[in-house]
């Protein structure tokens, strides 16, 4: 029925985008949800998140990238460890920070370029 499938996607998008939170994916490696076949099989199955027709109402689209790394036993053991989730913590954002300025430079470049246009128009 439409009202379950709704609320079915809604609950499964937000579960895959706590997937983008270190810390988060630390709790449920040290509450043993790593270790239990049936919940790395729906791990699994939420692969389905990657399709661009469900990968559209993603907002934090870093969650595909954990849920991937997750499909790794190796990687689900290391979570275990805090230092591992800090590690990533900070990785994400030196990378924010560095997609920022990066995005920044280039729209100043974009308007500089459309500022030159606009000049040699005249």
């Amino acid at each position: 029925d439409d009202t379950g499938n709704r609320l079915r996607f809604q609950l499964e998008l937000e579960f895959v985008q706590c997937l983008a939170n270190p810390n988060y994916l630390n709790f449920l490696a040290q509450r043993g949800y790593f270790k239990d076949k049936t919940f790395v099989n729906y791990l699994k199955y939420l692969l389905y998140w990657k399709e661009p027709e469900y990968a559209k109402y993603l907002k934090y689209p870093q969650c595909l990238h954990m849920l991937e790394l997750l499909q790794y036993e190796h990687f689900r053991k290391e979570l275990v460890n805090a230092q591992c989730a800090k590690f990533i913590d900070e990785q994400q954002i030196l990378h924010w920070q560095h997609y920022s300025r990066k995005r920044m430079r280039l729209q100043q470049a974009l308007a500089e370029q459309q500022q030159q246009n606009n000049a040699s128009v005249k």
